[in-house]
């Protein structure tokens, strides 16, 4: 009975997220894959504020993810003055969400720790001016970030993830008083979904689109995403949107370095540089 209403479980999951195009084959289950798989972005949130101890919580979980050679090259700065808020909103292009939820929260790139460790020891530090340095830091906060959101969900809370603050680097950075080698990559909301602001599990490409043996394939990839088209247009309408496909949204995305498409990020090299990444 149990093994049972686990497997309904784990089909109902996989429809949710894959649709026709979920896999035929279980396997093993937990709640904690049943939690991943029932991810979605929430862009309204209550006033209510976060439970005590939550974000000493979600950091420790943050903080326990993998890290490149062990250097921890990230830093959080926590945003809950409504001020700042409304600052970072303008700078993501007026995103109410950012103003709506009780915490925000900012992943920094951050090899400015690592270069006053190097001060300190009157040591040099020339291998934090090439750009595998920055990569490292912006892939270990991306990584401490998804860990905080899982942490964030299985307690309940809600989240979105904010790249918009990448249109404005510099002016992110003033306020919040980055030092030099220190960049905020993008933004988290978290906070308890609105009523009615939960939404549904966004399809996703199928896994045979994505998920290759051995060697990179692209046999089936047009009509694969042939068919994903059509899962994201039901989806659009379903949600009151645009009836847009996902090939459209990467052709509207990525089809133009056009400074209304990108919203200054095509100026990112020359923003990095500016804060004190050297990126040779």
């Amino acid at each position: 009975m149990n093994i049972d209403a686990k497997s309904l479980r784990q089909v109902n999951a996989l429809k949710a997220r894959y649709g026709k195009n979920a896999p035929s084959t279980l396997g093993p289950w937990n709640d904690h894959f049943e939690l991943l798989l029932s991810h979605r972005s929430v862009r309204r949130f209550k006033p209510d504020p976060i439970p005590d101890g939550a974000i000493q919580n979600i950091i420790a979980a943050a903080q326990s993810s993998a890290t490149s050679s062990n250097l921890q090259a990230w830093a959080v700065v926590m945003i809950t003055d409504a001020a700042q808020k409304a600052e970072m909103a303008k700078i993501a292009d007026g995103q109410k969400q950012i103003e709506e939820c009780p915490v925000f929260l900012l992943w920094v790139a951050d090899l400015a720790r690592s270069k006053r460790v190097a001060e300190s020891a009157a040591a040099d530090l020339d291998g934090s001016n090439f750009f595998e340095a920055f990569l490292v830091a912006a892939i270990d906060a991306a990584i401490a970030a998804q860990n905080a959101t899982v942490a964030a969900e299985s307690i309940g809370l809600s989240t979105v993830y904010i790249g918009a603050m990448r249109n404005d680097m510099r002016r992110v950075a003033k306020l919040i008083n980055l030092p030099p080698g220190s960049a905020v990559v993008f933004g988290l909301c978290l906070g308890h979904a609105a009523p009615g602001a939960e939404g549904e599990v966004k399809p996703r490409l199928p896994q045979s689109a994505v998920l290759f043996k051995d060697k990179y394939g692209v046999e089936q990839e047009e009509q694969l995403i042939e068919s994903y088209d059509g899962d994201m247009t039901d989806f659009s309408k379903r949600q009151g949107m645009d009836a847009d496909s996902w090939s459209g949204r990467v052709l509207a995305r990525l089809g133009s370095g056009d400074g209304n498409v990108m919203r200054g990020r095509q100026h990112l090299k020359k923003a990095i540089k500016a804060l004190g990444f050297h990126l040779r």
